[in-house]
């Protein structure tokens, strides 16, 4: 029986994308796709997640791309141009399961340590949770075993009561790695369907 629900938050509730700013920034979209796939990569980002800190991430791009640095410093500068809202369909969810009074919620989420308490301020569902494990504060991150066991240990979850819902796949099944449950959220009338089905909602 489940009682425990673990959401990812980037993707699940907030629609976080970088395009949403650097589409103020370059006129030509085939420009700004080279920026985000060769300068400030997916890859460069999750560093951050990883817990290096921004100045570090900055200061590094601006050594091996400095015709890019307004570009770069804008990335940090300007990120909450980046949130495009909130998933608002999943936090309905989460709204409905929470009035059931029968589930521990936590959210386990790749985040920067410094960008992380901008959300806090900006979205109040983060404080339904009953804890929230970040990435950037742990310095370590998902797709890595030991990030998912950091909740499981700290909250006293059994794998067997818990279910794990996050939008990207890899971070799916290292959740099924470690023996979690899981649900691969594409939308919100998706995943009310799938908990339907499960008798949780």
């Amino acid at each position: 029986m489940i009682q425990t629900i673990i959401f990812d938050l980037g993707g699940v509730f907030v629609d976080w994308n970088p395009q949403y700013l650097y589409r103020k920034i370059f006129t030509d979209e085939s420009e700004m796709h080279y920026f985000l796939e060769n300068i400030c990569t997916a890859d460069w980002n999750e560093e951050q997640d990883g817990g290096r800190t921004i100045q570090e991430a900055t200061d590094y791009l601006l050594a091996k791309h400095p015709e890019y640095a307004d570009n770069i410093r804008a990335y940090y500068e300007r990120w909450p141009e980046m949130l495009g809202g909130l998933i608002s369909g999943t936090v309905d969810i989460f709204k409905e399961l929470k009035a059931k009074k029968e589930y521990n919620f936590y959210a386990l989420t790749n985040w920067s340590a410094e960008t992380y308490p901008i959300a806090q301020e900006k979205y109040e569902f983060l404080s339904w949770f009953d804890g929230v494990v970040v990435s950037g504060t742990e310095k370590d991150r998902k797709p890595f075993a030991s990030f998912y066991q950091t909740l499981l240990n700290r909250y006293n979850v059994n794998v067997s009561e818990a279910i794990f819902i996050d939008d990207n796949l890899r971070n799916v099944h290292a959740a099924e790695a470690v023996g979690i449950k899981t649900i691969h959220f594409t939308s919100p009338e998706a995943l009310r369907a799938e908990l339907n089905a499960l008798g949780i909602l």
